[in-house]
């Protein structure tokens, strides 16, 4: 473990603690922007929305403690985490349930509620406990959140391919984010399976500042889209029209995926691969 009085950015945990406090509390403007499609229709739906708006209070004093009663950080931490796959494990049947289980057919999975979103709050919830169970200077630890990072693309994958096929590609440069993806998985699983070198993990980091930009230009795609929109009221433009936060997990997949692979660098995962290249 990192000495108390070491300095932040030479503790990695500190990294993931802050990425994890960020990605939930910006989830609640995500929430309130899809779930205001229906105005909330259903109670249930309010769940996620008090979730990422609490859960980052409770984790900014589980760090508070970190070097005071690190006990507490690691139970608040451990009650945030199991709660994040809760609500996100909730959340993929309630939106499957919204027209999949009804019909049950491809059709019906690609134009029901995004059934993939919820899962970001179960990667969360794993990563937080990870965090607290793997020593964070082992090898280990940064395989783990590679793994992280690589589902969180194999996800986008199978968002942007739902979500694009519902107009059926009508644009060609919506196949980009679905090859984009499928690059990125391809990439952080090597480093899962084998030795690799330094180059690998230059290329590797390379790759995943290219997936950050193609996030960025798909966001002002979506957002100059819904900018054009049908309606006067622009809010409700961004409401109904293209998820202008979807894009956005590029970027913060890519900073998962360089922490996974700075921290795979200073570990020596590579072994002597590492070392000769």
């Amino acid at each position: 473990m990192a000495a108390a009085n070491e300095r932040w950015w030479r503790q990695p945990e500190l990294w993931i603690e802050a990425f994890a406090v960020l990605n939930i509390g910006f989830l609640t403007f995500d929430i309130f922007l899809a779930h205001s499609v229906n105005e909330f229709r259903k109670a249930a739906e309010y769940v996620p929305l008090f979730f990422s708006a609490t859960a980052p209070v409770v984790l900014l004093v589980a760090l508070w403690q970190r070097t005071r009663r690190r006990i507490v950080w690691k139970v608040l931490g451990h009650l945030v985490g199991w709660s994040a796959i809760a609500v996100g494990i909730a959340g993929v049947v309630f939106h499957l349930e919204s027209h999949f289980f009804y019909e049950r057919t491809i059709r019906s999975l690609t134009y029901s509620a995004p059934f993939a979103a919820p899962l970001a709050y179960t990667g969360l919830g794993f990563l937080l406990i990870m965090n607290r169970m793997v020593d964070p200077e082992s090898t280990e630890w940064a395989q783990w959140v590679i793994l992280f990072a690589l589902g969180g693309f194999f996800g986008n994958f199978v968002f942007s391919l739902a979500d694009h096929a519902g107009n059926g590609f009508f644009f060609p440069v919506e196949w980009v984010p679905v090859v984009a993806s499928a690059i990125a998985v391809g990439f952080l699983a090597i480093p899962l399976f084998m030795r690799v070198s330094r180059f690998f993990i230059d290329v590797s980091a390379t790759i995943l500042v290219l997936e950050g930009a193609v996030g960025l230009w798909g966001f002002v795609l979506h957002a100059a889209g819904n900018l054009r929109g049908p309606s006067i009221h622009a809010f409700d433009n961004f409401i109904y029209g293209a998820p202008p936060m979807a894009p956005l997990l590029f970027p913060n997949l890519m900073v998962l995926g360089i922490i996974g692979m700075w921290q795979l660098r200073n570990a020596g995962r590579a072994g002597v691969d590492l070392r000769n290249g």
